[in-house]
């Protein structure tokens, strides 16, 4: 599901921050970055080369959320000074400021059409703004603690809270109720956002867990444990096909959610990474955390690719619901736990991973690039380059033996063959996995009746139980 052109790459390496940097997010057209800090500062980081930074003083205290508008001419940021503001992202940055939250707010985001704001509060309250009338609308009480991230769903319909109390809650917009609540977690958690299509929210932990769900089914569909302490934050690719998280082990990595697996972990911050964001079209991605740095990676993810697994999937599903991760991989609870080096590298043959001394990383000014603090793939991805994966090497390799044994005038033959083999497999596939799908449903509506009949002979038990008189 990966293109072949390269792996996760350091393309940028932005300092001008003084201390911890908490959020970061890329405008619609990607031409800038913002982000937020511990020192009370917004930076908006012109990504054309020689350009310079616009850093913004406003907030009174720490900076811990940030986002562009839908048509990027706003940037809004929440704080600990329990207000929010909206900038200009340009040279002036001028600001307006909203106050309605009596305790520090957690987060900040726009509805998919930029007319609202959702903010949640340590003071246990998610709020929702009119960003036109610049005034508070109305106030959603539930939680039972602090509410750490809040997120409107792509129709606008629904919005996502989580926080202290260990649960992640969904809100209706129109009727302002709380029509479901999902609290399978040990610690508070950390972050919530629905997927592009909506059809599912995902949400970490402290824990370090990281929890999917369908939201047409209510049920968790995948789990991972990849990360080694809590997760901050994370960010879906906005082909839904991967996911990037933040956690305080230091590390980024890169799930598929179609493969139900981690493919990269990123080495490039000295602390806990606490904000991650993809851009808009996915080809880069911002990661940021307590040693004050912002970095840029380039992604490798083949989006054609992915949108020719939706068309082929989508002439054998239901046109509604769209077809998403949750179609093609089973609907049932996966927990991903980490495993050795040995066991997750993409490169391990029995070898040991190779190391690679960490190129010098420059500092960014003037536009400069940073060559290096790079990746490498599989689990365990630390500084360097290069390197291909065992997949790919032992194709080229059975390919060289191919060539060396067959007559050149026996490949046009033996390409059919294979092209109708090929095809008969896909056939099969197809089948099995429609099969399997029908299995899932009957099991999932086995399950139900015997859930029923067991309730109806609980029921039936404690009537005909009669108080033993001594």
């Amino acid at each position: 599901s990966l293109s072949l052109q390269e792996d996760p790459t350091l393309e940028r390496h932005f300092k001008g921050h003084r201390d911890a940097v908490t959020c970061a997010d890329f405008s619609p057209n990607s031409k800038q970055l913002a982000s937020g800090s511990v020192d009370k500062s917004l930076m908006i980081w012109n990504l054309a080369l020689k350009t310079r930074a616009y850093r913004y003083f406003g907030h009174q205290d720490v900076i811990t959320g940030v986002q562009f508008s839908p048509s990027g001419n706003l940037v809004a940021t929440s704080s600990k000074d329990r207000t929010v503001r909206l900038w200009t992202p340009t040279m002036k940055g001028e600001s307006t400021m909203f106050k309605a939250h009596t305790a520090a707010v957690r987060s900040v985001a726009f509805s998919h059409d930029g007319q609202r704001l959702v903010t949640a509060s340590d003071d246990k309250s998610i709020k929702v703004w009119s960003v036109r009338g610049q005034c508070f609308n109305y106030s959603l009480n539930q939680h039972t603690n602090w509410v750490r991230c809040a997120r409107f769903s792509p129709d606008g319909r629904l919005i996502a809270s989580c926080g202290d109390d260990r649960s992640v809650r969904l809100w209706d917009t129109s009727t302002k109720r709380c029509i479901n609540c999902f609290t399978d977690y040990v610690g508070s958690t950390t972050f919530v956002d629905f997927n592009s299509s909506g059809t599912c929210i995902a949400s970490s932990g402290a824990d370090s867990s990281l929890k999917i769900w369908d939201l047409r089914t209510n049920r968790l569909i995948q789990q991972y444990q990849v990360h080694s302490a809590g997760i901050n934050t994370f960010s879906f690719h906005p082909s839904d096909n991967y996911l990037i998280s933040g956690s305080s082990d230091s590390t980024v990595k890169i799930l598929d959610l179609l493969e139900g697996r981690l493919i990269y972990t990123l080495h490039g911050h000295k602390g806990a990474v606490i904000t991650v964001a993809f851009s808009r079209t996915g080809e880069v991605f911002a990661s940021g955390g307590t040693d004050g740095q912002v970095l840029m990676w380039r992604t490798n993810f083949d989006t054609k690719s992915y949108r020719d697994v939706l068309q082929q999937h989508g002439r054998r599903s239901t046109p509604d619901p769209p077809p998403h991760l949750s179609d093609i991989h089973p609907r049932v609870p996966h927990l991903h736990r980490p495993q050795s080096a040995a066991a997750n590298s993409h490169y391990s043959n029995g070898l040991p991973p190779c190391h690679v001394a960490s190129p010098r990383v420059e500092r960014w000014k003037e536009g400069k690039c940073a060559r290096g603090a790079g990746w490498t793939a599989g689990s365990e991805i630390g500084p360097g380059g290069g390197g291909r994966r065992e997949e790919e090497e032992e194709e080229e390799e059975e390919e060289e033996e191919e060539r060396g044994e067959m007559n050149p005038l026996d490949v046009t033959g033996r390409q059919s063959r294979l092209d109708s083999t090929l095809g008969h497999i896909v056939q099969q596939l197809d089948i099995l996995t429609q099969t399997v799908s029908v299995l899932e449903e009957r099991l999932t509506l086995t399950e139900d009746k015997l859930k029923e009949c067991l309730h109806h002979q609980a029921t039936i038990l404690e009537d005909v139980q009669e108080p033993i008189i001594l």
